[in-house]
């Protein structure tokens, strides 16, 4: 079936975002939210589900990071803008009016 991706491709996939997204740490988690609808909480919060309790919420996000989240937010994290916040409310609305339309 072409639209199915084969778990070992699945996640060869997935590490390589994660190695993408730890090295592009200009990329700011409000704008990944504002354009994509997803950060890398989002990753790392589907990790912890994905884990079945193996992984705390910390845990799965550190995976992600590649340290802890307070650390990654220390040396990378900006402060937010308006226009960003707004942006990224958005998408978290269309997120779930698309979340809505699926059930």
């Amino acid at each position: 079936m072409p639209n199915e991706i084969e778990d070992r491709h699945a996640a060869a996939a997935f590490r390589r975002l994660v190695e993408h997204l730890r090295m592009r740490t200009d990329a700011q988690n409000v704008d990944l939210m504002g354009l994509a609808g997803f950060c890398r909480n989002c990753l790392g919060d589907w990790v912890e589900e994905a884990s079945e309790g193996t992984l705390d919420k910390a845990q799965a996000r550190e995976a992600i990071y590649g340290m802890p989240q307070s650390e990654w937010k220390a040396k990378h994290q900006a402060p937010a803008s308006p226009e960003q916040l707004a942006r990224m409310e958005e998408s978290v609305a269309l997120n779930a009016k698309l979340r809505g339309e699926r059930s």
